[in-house]
């Protein structure tokens, strides 16, 4: 028995069989992905590896953007309540009501960050401010709690 495995010409498809689905939101009836980069431009990237660490921002970054939209007047002084500790949401709530950084031109931003470390569990932090072509002064503490969060404590900005 002499059997041909391979096909010369495209076969037209039984008649019992449903026709193949064609549903593009169904499994393996998408087309093939098109890349939109050159593939030179993909290798350049490295590729982290699964399971791989993703770092992490630090506390100081963190605090300091969140601070900033609620004293620019971006985000209300709730969004900080959890975390705050002690005095520093009323100092926060008192600070956010005049919107000590709010500026009429571009948007502020964390121009730079620097932290004293006073004590274990404890950072005092400063954050110079830009907005255009002003700069402006924040500083703010931050204490580690017993659940290992960090909360702020205390918070100041400078004067106009």
């Amino acid at each position: 028995m002499n059997k041909v495995m391979s096909r010369t010409a495209a076969q037209p498809r039984p008649r019992h069989r449903p026709p193949t689905r064609r549903d593009s939101r169904r499994p393996g009836g998408a087309p093939p992905r098109v890349p939109s980069r050159p593939a030179a431009a993909r290798r350049e990237r490295p590729r982290a590896l699964p399971g791989a660490a993703v770092r992490q921002p630090r506390p100081t970054d963190l605090f300091a953007e969140r601070l900033l939209a609620v004293l620019s007047g971006q985000r209300p002084v709730h969004w900080m309540l959890r975390h705050t500790a002690g005095r520093a949401y009323d100092d926060l709530a008192r600070l956010a009501e005049r919107t000590p950084l709010r500026t009429l031109g571009p948007r502020p931003v964390v121009h730079d960050i620097g932290y004293y470390v006073p004590s274990e569990g404890a950072l005092e932090v400063f954050a110079r401010v830009a907005a255009g072509d002003q700069l402006r002064a924040m500083a703010f503490r931050l204490e580690r709690g017993e659940d290992l969060r960090w909360r702020c404590t205390a918070v100041e900005t400078g004067t106009r």
